[in-house]
């Protein structure tokens, strides 16, 4: 009878391998940190070095020719001079902060879990393109002879840019991140039409040489900008590809943009007279006694 029972009652109580199925459990998702290593690290003051030596070299070759004359090689040395003291600052960790961004994970029989990111933003860099690519802007704008106008139009519209660009990279919110983005790249835009339309017509109404030399020069400079906002996108925007591999992508660009572009612009000034801009008064010669205060002086006739 006891038998009996004992079998009644297994039959009642749940086995092992009954029907009901586990309660899913949630595992938090540690958070990510996408940094440089020892790679990026590297890269940041091998170009520190690099534009170091170039700018020494573009302030030699500014000595090489009169003071009047000078224009283009000052603009250029300074363009290499501050992208050495951004990558110092960049190498040194001191032009870098953390973005974080926080990733809504959808599951299906689980409830959403969030992921924490956070990625170097290197706002030095940006503080470099603030400054470098309105002096580059003057230069191809001089070389091409655009009016006023025309100049302030394109440095306004670069400055934008750059701007722009450095709030996408801090903010947060996607949608606000892709905003910035396209505002930059409308302005970019803008900066596109100044150099080749009026840059050129202006640049070929010089000479043949001159025209021919813009163009080359000018096609150089902006397919290689066009590139930075696509690794920009790739980089800072969706987060695909490594702190490393962006810093390494910004590294050549910054140097064929500024060290290769600047040997190749004064090497040409310098063999071309057409592109040459003679400066005379201030610039030269500095503030005369015409328009200057006299002290203890009186004026004849008071």
């Amino acid at each position: 009878m006891i038998e009996g029972i004992v079998k009644t009652a297994s039959l009642l109580l749940p086995t092992a391998s009954s029907s009901v199925s586990a309660i899913p459990t949630v595992v938090p998702t540690p958070a990510e940190y996408q940094v440089s290593t020892s790679l990026g690290d590297r890269t940041l003051w091998i170009v520190f070095v690099a534009m170091s030596v170039v700018s020494l070299a573009f302030y030699a070759m500014a000595f090489r020719v009169p003071v009047q004359k000078r224009l283009f090689h000052i603009l250029t040395a300074f363009i290499t001079t501050f992208a050495a003291i951004s990558y110092y600052a960049m190498a040194n960790k001191d032009g870098v902060s953390m973005n974080h961004i926080v990733i809504k994970e959808d599951h299906k029989h689980t409830p959403p879990t969030y992921k924490d990111v956070y990625r170097e933003v290197y706002w030095a860099r940006y503080v470099d393109w603030s400054v470098t690519t309105p002096l580059l802007l003057l230069d191809l704008s001089f070389l091409a002879g655009l009016n006023g106008a025309q100049i302030l139009v394109a440095v306004v519209a670069d400055v934008i840019m750059i701007l722009t660009g450095l709030f996408a990279a801090l903010t947060a919110d996607g949608t606000q991140k892709w905003g910035y983005y396209a505002i930059a790249c409308f302005a970019y835009l803008v900066v596109i039409y100044q150099l080749a339309y009026h840059g050129r017509a202006m640049a070929m109404s010089k000479d043949s040489k001159t025209g021919t030399f813009f163009n080359a020069i000018a096609g150089f400079t902006l397919v290689l900008w066009t590139l930075y906002p696509i690794i920009w996108g790739i980089a800072d925007g969706s987060r695909n590809v490594s702190v490393n591999a962006e810093i390494v992508c910004y590294a050549i660009l910054d140097v064929m943009a500024k060290a290769v572009f600047g040997f190749w612009l004064l090497f040409t000034h310098d063999s071309m007279q057409s592109t040459s801009i003679t400066l005379e008064g201030f610039w030269a010669n500095g503030i005369g006694k015409e328009g200057t205060i006299r002290v203890g002086e009186d004026d004849e006739g008071a």
